[in-house]
């Protein structure tokens, strides 16, 4: 409880941050790069097999129904609607949730965090509010590439396997999603941005007994952070099933 209770304040402080100087957009854009474009080849090579194995698989249940043509349909939908945004959140939580957590739990062991705070630097502000905002604005985009190179994927297995064309394929999977997808598709990266992000930062702030301490809270960073991914996305999916979207 007093956890939940330390990570809603982090949470707060963040956000508080961005409503007042200093702002530290150097920092932004370093963490940026950092999360988003260091992460693109893993989301991409994800995206891809993910929809080629959604279309493999779903190639074989519906050879015997003969509606193979629908396999456009089955890899959209369930890309965009789940997989894109959970296996790009978990992709990026392995890779920066840890690499957040050993860098900020690696700096407060050596004192470099008490060293910001006696030049007059607030470390919240200066480590934390960044990776928080720079994670909130390349998620989304990583999801939109995850899914499509999913679509991608899912294209190639059914022309090879399938002999399907790709006006069959691309126009099954356009028509099939609707507003309420994209919605979902592009509401559960924002809340799980913040989680991939603070998570890591929590970790490493938390970390103490030195080199080993770092070591422990790097995997505590990845494992909580893919937990609360999951179960995140459980809660909101059941939430946006009752809406009805116009």
């Amino acid at each position: 409880m007093l956890s939940l209770q330390e990570f809603t304040l982090l949470l707060l402080a963040a956000f508080r941050n961005a409503f007042s100087p200093p702002r530290y957009y150097v920092d932004l854009l370093t963490q940026m790069d950092t999360i988003g474009v260091g992460s693109l080849p893993i989301v991409v090579l994800t995206g891809f097999f993910t929809g080629a194995i959604l279309a493999a698989q779903t190639y074989r249940e519906l050879q015997g129904f003969g509606e193979i043509a629908l396999i456009g349909e089955a890899v959209a939908i369930a890309s965009v609607r789940e997989l894109g945004p959970v296996l790009t959140a978990l992709m990026v939580a392995g890779r920066n949730s840890s690499a957040i957590a050993s860098e900020i739990g690696s700096m407060l062991v050596s004192e470099q965090v008490d060293a910001m705070r006696a030049l007059g630097t607030d470390p919240m502000r200066k480590l934390v509010t960044p990776r928080l905002f720079a994670t909130l604005l390349t998620l989304p985009l990583l999801t939109i590439l995850a899914d499509f190179t999913a679509l991608i994927g899912g294209w190639m297995v059914s022309s090879l396997i399938a002999h399907t064309s790709g006006t069959q394929y691309w126009s099954q999977a356009y028509q099939s999603l609707d507003l309420k997808d994209v919605v979902q598709g592009l509401i559960k990266p924002v809340f799980f941005a913040v989680i991939v992000s603070l998570v890591g930062c929590y970790a490493g702030l938390k970390t103490t007994g030195g080199t080993e301490g770092v070591g422990r809270s790097t995997t505590r960073a990845v494992v909580m952070a893919s937990v609360w991914v999951l179960l995140a996305d459980l809660l909101i999916t059941q939430f946006l099933i009752g809406i009805n979207f116009a």
